[in-house]
Parts: structure tokens; sequence; C-alpha cells
């Protein structure tokens, strides 16, 4: 696993415009199987729900948009890492379906600039403080293990409501 990504090993052999590009609709139908009466209940105590899995997702579209958009725009950035847990303290009542709204209108807007950038910018560096030096590839890499980890996640939430039991 690479330290410069750390969701390296999630990647599972599709390109990552393509696992980007079905991650909305993914969500869409695991939060379906979820349903709303389970959506805001961790599978354990201190995980996430469903819906804060969501929201966390959103947030994360916004950042990994800023950092694309940061890497484009500049030479070589440092890019500003974020302490998710505290972002998470504000996801308390916040629907999952309005969150996946949120995560589909940011994901589609960093889809169209990730597809004018490639493969031209890929190899533009970009600086994340723990992480060292990177790549605008990278970044987009990073995205798609971070969906496929977060998919898993929803995948045991979707499997536990199904058959009953604990997803943890």
């Amino acid at each position: 696993m690479s330290e410069l990504n750390p969701y390296e090993r999630f990647l599972d052999g599709r390109t990552p415009e393509v696992i980007l590009g079905d991650t909305p609709a993914e969500i869409g139908r695991l939060l379906e199987a979820i349903g709303p009466e389970k959506e805001t209940t961790p599978p354990a105590p201190g995980k996430w729900s469903a819906a804060e899995i969501v929201c966390h997702l959103a947030d994360c579209e916004l950042v990994f948009g800023f950092r694309l958009r940061q890497t484009l725009a500049e030479d070589a950035p440092t890019i500003q890492p974020f302490d998710q847990e505290k972002w998470a303290a504000t996801y308390a009542g916040i629907p999952a379906q309005q969150a996946l709204g949120v995560f589909r209108a940011m994901r589609g807007w960093n889809l169209r600039l990730i597809g004018k950038a490639l493969p031209t910018a890929a190899n533009r560096p970009v600086t994340h403080p723990e992480r060292g030096t990177m790549t605008f590839m990278t970044i987009v890499e990073t995205m798609a293990g971070h969906d496929i980890n977060h998919l898993r996640q929803l995948e045991r939430m979707a499997y536990e409501t199904r058959v009953g039991g604990n997803a943890a």
C-alpha cells in the first residue's frame, strides 16, 4: 500500500474514473437496501451510521474538489489536511438522501473537471503535509479507493439489514 494513497488497497482493477462515476448510484442502491428507518443507526458503538458515512462522503467530495482545483491552478501547492471526526460532529440530523444529493452534484462537477484535466494534468505535483509529494492522479486514485472503502461499509450495513444482526 502506498503511503501517498492510503486507500490504494481498495482499488479493484476498474479505472478510477469508472469507480467515481459509479459511486453515486451505488450509494443510492445501498441506502435503499438499508432503509430510512436504519440509516441513522450506527452498526456498532463509535462507528458512523449510513447517513453519517454519506455526509462524510459529501464533505470529502468538497475537499477533493478543492485539492484537484488547487493542483491545477497552482504550481506544486501544499494541500491542507482536515480532521474528519471534527467535521463529523456536524452530521447529526442530516438525512442521508440530502447528503447524497450534495455528493451527486459535487461528484458530477468533479468528474467534469477530471475528464477535462486528464491525461494532461495526471503528473502535476501536489504535496500533502502528512503523506508527501503526490500527483493530480494520486488524488483521483485516492478518491476512488476512498469510495470503495465506504461502499463496503454501506454494503455490510445493507447485508445486516437483510439478515438481521450487527454489521460491525
